[in-house]
C-alpha cells in the first residue's frame, strides 16, 4: 500500500500518535511524515508519562523536523491536541496559561513547545478516528508503541 501524499506537491502530510501503558506510565510517541515520494518515521518514549503528553510530543517532534516554511496537513486521533492548538491555546495565552476555570493549563510546557513548532507553517489540523484502519494512523500508532517498548518493564 502506498503512503504518498495526496495533497499538493509541496505539502507535507504528517500522521501522529501517542501511546501509554497505564496513564501515567511508560509511554511512546510516533509520527509518519510524507513529502512527495519521501517517507520518514520517527518515534520515542518516556518512562513515566501520560497519553496526552505523548500525543503532543509526536506533533512537536514531527514539526521540528521541517527545515523551512511549508503547508502541512497534520492528522491526529487526539481531539485534545487538535482542539487545544486550534481552539483553546490563544485563550490560555491571553489568560496567562490558565483555563476558563482559572486553573493552570495541564502540559503547559508541551503546549508552549507546540506553539513554537507551528510558527512559520500553514497547518491543516485533521482529526482521524484511531484504530479504524487509516493506514497513516495505523503506522503512527505502531511507531508510538515501538517508542514505548524500551520503557516498559518486562512482563
Amino acid at each position: 500500500m502506498s503512503f504518498k501524499s495526496s495533497s499538493a506537491e509541496k505539502t507535507v502530510e504528517i500522521y501522529t500518535d501517542g501511546a501509554c501503558s497505564g496513564n501515567p506510565g511508560p509511554g511512546g510517541w510516533g509520527a509518519l511524515l510524507l513529502y512527495g515520494d519521501h517517507e520518514r518515521e520517527i518515534s520515542g518514549g518516556e518512562f513515566e508519562t501520560t497519553n496526552n503528553r505523548m500525543e503532543l510530543t509526536a506533533a512537536i517532534e514531527a514539526l521540528r523536523l521541517l527545515k523551512r516554511r511549508c503547508p502541512v496537513i497534520l492528522h491526529t486521533d487526539s481531539t485534545y491536541v487538535r482542539d487545544g492548538i486550534t481552539k483553546w491555546i490563544e485563550g490560555w495565552k491571553a489568560k496567562g496559561w490558565r483555563t476558563a476555570a482559572k486553573k493552570p493549563v495541564k502540559n503547559e510546557d508541551l503546549w508552549r513547545a507546540l506553539d513554537e513548532a507551528v510558527k512559520g507553517h500553514d497547518i491543516d489540523w485533521r482529526w482521524v478516528k484511531g484504530h479504524a484502519g487509516d493506514p497513516g494512523n495505523e503506522r503512527a500508532d505502531a511507531l508510538a508503541n515501538q517508542g514505548m517498548t524500551i520503557y516498559k518493564p518486562d512482563c
